[in-house]
């Protein structure tokens, strides 16, 4: 450790040549065939990202649907609006399944543009001990998903879902409270939740569960989430 003279601040001395390896110790083979691969990964996430956006696409129309068959009549049920909850978990499955996909290529792309791409701009150095390569080559020759499929259902509900599943029940209680007309009584709003042998009572506490559930769900994996990585929506190979 070197101090610079009339400062408080230390200054780190210059390392030794051979401590270091600098990132060029890659031959200009080795460098196009890096290339070629943060372009293939950057077009795997990209096709990946449009499979997500096509679930969410499904979720969206389903609901617009599910809207227009309820609130297309004064005498139809709010039965589509309750059942659209359902194929919005199903829809919300099938999107983390392919976000668990998504998140393998998008985490090797941002991994070769951080520990390679972004130091040899700045011309940095490496230490020994950085075996950023190593990692890599375990994620090529072990391949594995980085995040569970709890964590990834927790992602895609919190950052799409939940607003899908909100609008969900908003419009099941403007359907029960003011369509076709307004409710006068407590009494009047549970006997039009109704659906069948199904009591008012029975719909709507089954309801509220469900909604509680998903809320409860989306903090529970955000903690996990805030513990595995901090803060910070940081990339990590697993």
């Amino acid at each position: 450790m070197v101090h610079s003279l009339g400062q408080d601040t230390p200054m780190v001395a210059a390392p030794e040549p051979s401590a270091y390896r600098k990132l060029n110790a890659f031959n200009p083979a080795e460098m196009g065939a890096i290339a070629h691969l943060y372009r293939g990964e950057v077009y795997r996430s990209t096709v990946w990202r449009t499979r997500l956006d096509n679930t969410t696409n499904w979720a969206v129309a389903a609901l617009g649907l599910a809207m227009s068959a309820s609130y297309s009549h004064p005498d139809s049920s709010a039965l589509p609006l309750i059942l659209i909850g359902i194929l919005i978990c199903v829809f919300l499955l099938f999107e983390a399944r392919r976000y668990r996909y998504f998140n393998v290529w998008r985490a090797r792309a941002r991994w070769l543009e951080t520990h390679f791409y972004a130091p040899m701009l700045r011309g940095d150095v490496r230490e020994p001990n950085d075996e950023w390569e190593m990692v890599l080559a375990r994620d090529y020759c072990e391949p594995r998903h980085h995040i569970s499929l709890a964590r990834a259902v927790g992602r895609r509900l919190r950052r799409t879902y939940a607003w899908l599943l909100l609008i969900q029940a908003l419009a099941y209680f403007g359907k029960i409270a003011i369509h076709p007309t307004a409710v006068e009584s407590l009494a009047q709003f549970v006997d039009r939740a109704t659906i069948g042998p199904l009591p008012g009572w029975v719909v709507l506490s089954c309801g509220l569960i469900f909604h509680a559930s998903w809320i409860v769900f989306a903090f529970v994996t955000l903690r996990v989430e805030r513990v595995a990585h901090g803060r910070g929506h940081r990339v990590s190979m697993g």
